[in-house]
């Protein structure tokens, strides 16, 4: 993981491979950003005339690479885009800050250490930058012979990071920055998590990880098996991963605080495989369905997350793992499951498996009686069609509920968008045969998956379902501080709802 340090420290003198700075957009030419002044006082105050010479605008994402001016003892300055300049109050989004910051990190993958230069004007800035940093400075090299833990020629990930303007002493700028690492490395677990193969993390092995990070964090930990699954009765967890040779599990994560006046339960759909079953997937839609355990991966690391924080709240987190396989003793479509709440489910598709396991972590967790359930799930293309690949979708039985988990979203960056059930959905789900079928009206799926989760969220408990099949994995390039592959989506809005609920700001 990169090293992150605040320094007050003058650009100039410090050691280190590059110094980076921001340059906006202007009116009519590039803006050199606040924490530059003294780059800009070497090069005469000059500097904006010579990015633009070097074809530099500060659009978002934009970087130019210059030789440090004389006297510097860095070697390299590194101006990366933040996009529109800020207004008459002059402070920067956090989240231009983010991005411009993981830009820079992915851009000095290979060297030691970059001090960063960006306007730090509060702690919630420096915050920002040390997140976007660490989180664009991730890379998974595991499987690679010269990757970052062998002898190869790969490039590393940028070792440290130096917030400039972060001052080590200032309690609110240290705050600032250790929430960022915690929030950080757990991120980048659950994309760590993501990208491994499935033939390395089947549920059993996802467990495993989990009871490890619960034992050296504090968290109360319990896993039941395929027998204990059966003893209890949860048909829908038991119905998906039957065909699979790996049998499922089910996972609990405690963590509470002496100090907690709210329980929040987050439940994850953790398929660690999904082949669609016996309905299976066609060619072409198989290859990155090792992601379909995203959300698993977000609720394990918010809880984690909100351990190593030490957050004023109660936190369970269920992570309903199995794998999706089809074989001679893989449920069939047809079949009726009888789920952990005693209904009955006819399955129609098996590829619409995820609302199944989800259905039997819901009813568990809703036992509890806690304050509010979020679930994750990568659960239907349907979400994809209707947002796109960056925005996850939010519905919920309460519409205020649903709009401060949209509004933590977006306090953190994560793109999201409210979504409603609509009644008149319901009733493609009914089944001739059991209560309730696993599929309804093909037109508003994403919706109709939602629906069905609402039944088996205990009575009386606020609910808010996330659908982020579209943001958890990256299939084209990498983007601000988001790599390729498994993007830890949903982790920082979890950790940011509870936050509100530990202060008693959560609605």
């Amino acid at each position: 993981m990169t090293a992150l340090t605040l320094s007050t420290a003058a650009a100039p003198g410090l050691r280190a491979d590059a110094i980076v700075i921001g340059v906006a957009k202007g009116d009519k030419a590039p803006v050199v950003a606040p924490g530059a002044e003294a780059v800009d006082k070497a090069y005469d105050g000059r500097l904006a005339g010579v990015l633009e010479t070097l074809g530099a605008s500060g659009a978002e994402g934009e970087v130019t690479k210059l030789p440090a001016p004389p006297g510097f003892k860095a070697p390299l300055v590194v101006a990366v885009g933040l996009g529109a300049a800020p207004g008459k109050d002059g402070a920067y989004d956090a989240e231009a800050l983010r991005k411009a910051a993981g830009v820079a990190a992915r851009t000095l993958a290979g060297t030691k250490k970059a001090a960063y230069a960006l306007p730090v004007a509060d702690a919630a800035a420096v915050g920002a930058i040390a997140e976007g940093a660490l989180l664009g400075a991730y890379s998974f090299d595991a499987y690679k012979e010269n990757g970052k833990n062998g002898k190869g020629n790969g490039k590393t990930p940028l070792a440290e990071v130096a917030v400039l303007g972060g001052k080590p002493r200032d309690k609110a700028h240290k705050a600032a920055a250790e929430r960022a690492t915690a929030v950080a490395e757990e991120l980048n677990r659950a994309r760590d998590l993501v990208n491994t193969p499935p033939n390395d993390l089947n549920p059993e092995a996802f467990a495993a990880v989990a009871q490890a990070a619960a034992k050296e964090h504090g968290i109360k930990v319990q896993v039941l098996d395929e027998k204990a699954l059966a003893k209890g009765g949860y048909g829908g967890i038991l119905g998906v991963g039957a065909g699979s040779a790996s049998a499922p599990r089910l996972v609990k994560l405690s963590y509470t605080s002496s100090k907690a006046k709210k329980h929040l339960a987050f439940v994850g759909k953790g398929i660690t495989y999904d082949s669609g079953g016996i309905s299976l997937k066609p060619a072409g839609h198989n290859e990155t369905m090792k992601c379909d355990m995203s959300g698993a991966a977000a609720v394990f690391a918010a809880v984690v997350a909100a351990a190593r924080l030490g957050l004023d709240v109660n936190v369970t987190g269920w992570l309903a793992l199995a794998e999706n396989m089809p074989s001679g003793s893989a449920t069939r479509p047809g079949d009726v499951l009888r789920m952990y709440s005693g209904k009955t489910v006819e399955v129609l598709n098996t590829d619409a498996e995820g609302r199944l396991v989800l259905a039997d972590a819901l009813w568990a967790a809703s036992a509890e009686k806690p304050d509010a359930i979020v679930d994750v799930a990568t659960l239907t293309g349907a979400m994809m069609l209707a947002l796109g690949s960056r925005t996850f979708g939010v519905m919920a039985n309460d519409d205020t509920f649903r709009s401060a988990v949209v509004g933590a979203s977006a306090e953190v960056g994560e793109a999201s968008w409210p979504m409603p059930l609509p009644e008149h959905l319901r009733k493609g789900m009914d089944s001739p045969v059991a209560d309730i079928a696993n599929m309804g009206e093909r037109m508003g799926g994403g919706l109709v998956a939602g629906l069905f989760l609402r039944e088996f969220v205990g009575e009386g408990i606020t609910w808010a379902h996330l659908d982020i099949a579209g943001p958890a994995f990256n299939e084209g390039g990498p983007f601000g501080y988001t790599p390729k592959g498994g993007t830890g989506s949903a982790v920082r809005t979890l950790v940011r709802v509870a936050e509100l609920a530990a202060s008693g700001d959560l609605a």
